[in-house]
């Protein structure tokens, strides 16, 4: 078979494989799994900033509780995605009682646009300024969005990169809730 033979064949398979790989990302269900860092059962950064109503917000302050950072941009879709999920999560803490501390890290993303989000979708939550991407950087995070689960002792115990899936966050807690009582 000549060049010009073979050359239509071999664009067309191509274009079919494409086209089968783009049907698979639109139709995949995104998956909620935790990830790996070197943070993992270490210290957790210090973090200090403000929130966007302007008060001063210091991760070590928090000791004693289990504290949730989700880092978040309003454009975000994934983002935008998860947060029904969240609203649960945080309604499920407010009936707890021993509530776990949720705080999304606003990242690199307006007050203005931030508060528009959360005015329309919910969630009464406080929301941490990353201006300089100064948290980001010091958890390390891939990209938007990112949960990060810091026990009451202010070490790291979950990192999960991309959207949470329903139930998954308050699952992983009780697990290592559970596991650090039946330690102690």
């Amino acid at each position: 078979m000549s060049n010009k033979r073979v050359a239509p064949w071999i664009a067309g398979s191509v274009g079919v494989v494409l086209i089968g790989l783009l049907v698979l990302l639109a139709v995949a269900k995104p998956s909620t799994d935790s990830a790996s860092s070197p943070l993992l059962g270490k210290a957790a950064p210090a973090v200090r900033s403000t929130t966007t109503d302007g008060k001063t917000f210091d991760l070590a302050r928090r000791k004693g509780s289990w504290v949730v950072l989700n880092f978040f941009n309003s454009t975000c879709v994934p983002c935008r995605n998860e947060h029904p999920r969240l609203l649960e999560f945080a309604d499920a803490q407010k009936q707890s009682e021993n509530p776990v501390e949720l705080y999304t890290v606003v990242n690199d993303d307006s007050d203005a646009a931030v508060k528009a989000f959360f005015d329309t979708n919910g969630g009464d939550w406080p929301r941490v300024k990353d201006d300089d991407g100064a948290i980001a950087v010091a958890f390390g995070v891939a990209k938007v969005p990112e949960t990060w689960v810091v026990d009451p002792n202010g070490f790291v115990r979950l990192r999960v990169i991309g959207e949470l899936s329903r139930g998954f966050l308050q699952t992983r807690i009780d697990e290592m809730i559970a596991l650090a009582e039946a330690s102690s």
